[in-house]
């Protein structure tokens, strides 16, 4: 530590003793101090030394006068009032594969004759029947959007009505006053609340038979005794069958021309081939509110009106269901409120 100290005092009297005593430059003025380069006061050489500044007095111009004379012109042209385009209403364009909107011209139709609604009967078959457009029908009635109808309402008729005679969903007596055709065939009265009417004698059965449903609604909605009416194999089921389709019955298979029997005890109450994709159709109506459709017939065996036994031949089978062999369509239906709602057969007939 001594000597350390002893070396750091001996650096220090070094550094002082090598210090100039005096500046190393001159601190007084030298000649020619201040002049800017070689040159002698006043700047570069050929150049005149600046004249000291004068200002004229100002004078301000004098005033400028606006050209006088007689200037030619006609008069200025009407103005032009432009018209606002008429807004017209907003119409969003249309698809050309989307069908155009409907449009209904109102037509005045006379009212004429009236029609008793029965059980199981439908606005639209009212209006096949009597060859009238169902809105034709609403709007006379009053019926609303739905066309809601009830068993024994009275259902107006246009003037022009024609009764055809030939609907299952419309089976009332013709009205008085209807035209029918001369070759249309109106139905017959429906049977008394007692009972059926009497059978012809060729076909009065041993048993007794079930009386037939009245006018009034159906309040059964017990099942059915039903049978076969005919033996063979069930070629398409009840359901759905894709693409959007539906069998509401089932197609039976059997040898072409062989016998179709009633499935129960009733009454003819449709017989024809006005029901679209069914071929020629025979419709029973039951007791209790029950019907059963028999379509795709070779034959027909009865008529309307006809009261027929359970197992009574009604036709034959034939080749029009598109099964690929001779078939039959078969349908059980049961009226509930005023609508015949589609039961799966295989569900009411015997194992």
């Amino acid at each position: 530590m001594k000597a350390a100290l002893i070396a750091g005092a001996s650096l220090t009297a070094v550094a002082c003793t090598s210090y100039p005593s005096e500046p190393r430059y001159s601190t007084h003025p030298t000649q020619g101090a201040g002049q800017a380069g070689p040159y002698p006061q006043g700047g570069y050489p050929n150049t005149p030394p600046p004249q000291p500044y004068q200002t004229a007095p100002y004078e301000s111009p004098p005033p400028a006068t606006a050209p006088v004379g007689s200037v030619e012109g006609g008069a200025l042209p009407p103005p032009v009032v432009v018209q606002p385009p008429v807004q017209q209403p907003y119409t969003p364009p249309r698809d050309e594969y989307s069908p155009p909107p409907p449009t209904r011209t109102p037509t005045h139709v006379s009212p004429g004759a009236a029609y008793v609604i029965q059980a199981g009967d439908t606005i639209s078959g009212v209006g096949r029947r009597f060859q009238t457009p169902v809105q034709t029908l609403i709007d006379l009635n009053g019926l609303g959007p739905r066309g809601a109808i009830t068993t024994g309402q009275r259902i107006i008729l246009p003037d022009a009505a024609v009764d055809t005679g030939h609907d299952p969903y419309a089976t009332g007596p013709s009205p008085v006053g209807v035209l029918v055709p001369n070759n249309g065939v109106a139905p017959p009265p429906p049977p008394p609340r007692s009972g059926n009417a009497a059978l012809p004698a060729q076909t009065r059965p041993t048993a007794p038979v079930p009386p037939v449903a009245s006018a009034a609604p159906p309040t059964s909605t017990a099942a059915i005794a039903l049978q076969w009416p005919v033996r063979g194999e069930v070629l398409r089921r009840f359901g759905p069958v894709g693409m959007g389709e539906r069998n509401n019955g089932i197609n039976i298979g059997a040898a072409a021309g062989a016998a179709v029997a009633a499935s129960a005890a009733g009454r003819v109450a449709y017989v024809g081939d006005d029901l679209v994709g069914q071929g020629l159709t025979v419709l029973i109506v039951h007791n209790g509110g029950w019907r059963t459709v028999y379509g795709h017939l070779g034959s027909a065996t009865v008529k309307d009106g006809d009261d027929v036994r359970a197992g009574q031949q009604i036709g034959t089978v034939g080749l029009t269901a598109g099964d690929g062999r001779p078939s039959i369509h078969f349908e059980t239906r049961q009226m509930r409120g005023d609508d015949p709602v589609a039961v799966d057969p295989l569900t009411v007939l015997p194992r």
